[in-house]
């Protein structure tokens, strides 16, 4: 290191100047300074830089500047490569778009200056199949001009197939549509060959797809028919009752009716009809002869 300073030789600065030339033993550097004129100074021992010093000085600011570029051409590649955006973005308000229609939904999502995203659709037990059950993000949430919002858009009511109970007692195949989302609306006898009280179809029909909660009829078998229906025509209410149940066969609906087809208080119609093949324990309805009075 040089030390470089102008001055006079006379005078007390000049006396400073020397005595701190020889404590720090500096030496003039040249004959102009010991006769009193002004030069210029510098230690007689100053040393010079080392390389390796220098070396790694010029490493250390060279890996500065490689790093700081790294630095900087990564977030340059990340905002414009990965997470693309204008650099003076405008804000947004996402509007509310659950219950409107998918096209009605899109062009309110146009006109707010958003796009839309990915839709989805999904069963709803309420809402009608197009309309919309569900956004993201969710209304009023404050996004980027130009940023997507995904919908799910219901498909109606989840529907439900009838379960197959044929072959089923009667109070299992109750529990089965039961338990499946349905419900039993009415129970109806059939003659079938299958045994009594076993459940032979239903209706709608096995496979048919409902929403959850409809009634179904459970068709319940009465037997095989076996059993031929005897005449009861020109018998009295109370005889038919008796032919019935000795044939296996119970007295179903009577009503009297105002006729001369027999005398009163006789039976003038049945059904099933006198003849017809039917099941163990199944009911005739009679229709007995009322007189004028």
């Amino acid at each position: 290191m040089k030390i470089r300073r102008r001055f006079a030789t006379g005078g007390p600065l000049g006396r400073f100047v020397a005595t701190l030339r020889d404590r720090l033993g500096l030496e003039p550097a040249s004959e102009g300074a010991e006769r009193g004129g002004s030069d210029r100074w510098e230690p007689d021992d100053a040393p010079a830089p080392h390389p390796e010093w220098q070396a790694r000085r010029r490493f250390l600011v060279i890996a500065a500047g490689v790093f700081a570029a790294t630095l900087l051409g990564g977030y340059l590649l990340a905002a414009l490569a990965f997470f693309p955006a204008p650099i003076f973005a405008t804000s947004r308000s996402v509007p509310r778009l659950l219950g409107l229609s998918e096209e009605a939904a899109t062009e309110r999502l146009a006109a707010a200056g958003l796009g839309l995203g990915a839709v989805e659709r999904a069963p709803h037990p309420s809402a009608e199949g197009g309309r919309v059950i569900w956004q993201d993000p969710p209304p009023e949430v404050v996004t980027l001009e130009g940023s997507e919002v995904r919908l799910t858009v219901s498909t109606g009511p989840q529907r439900i197939p009838v379960p197959d109970v044929a072959g089923y007692e009667a109070a299992h195949a109750r529990i089965l549509l039961e338990g499946a989302g349905l419900s039993v609306g009415s129970v109806e006898s059939t003659q079938a060959p299958t045994p009594k009280n076993v459940a032979v179809n239903t209706r709608p029909p096995a496979g048919t797809p409902l929403t959850p909660g409809t009634r179904v009829t459970l068709v319940v078998s009465v037997g095989a028919a076996t059993i031929r229906v005897p005449s009861l025509v020109g018998m009295t209410e109370e005889e038919a009752r008796r032919a019935l149940e000795a044939a296996g066969l119970v007295l179903g609906t009577s009503f009297s009716q105002l006729t001369t087809a027999t005398a009163p208080g006789e039976v003038f119609y049945q059904n099933p009809g006198a003849g017809t093949l039917s099941a163990p324990g199944r009911a005739v309805d009679v229709r007995v002869a009322r007189g004028s009075q």
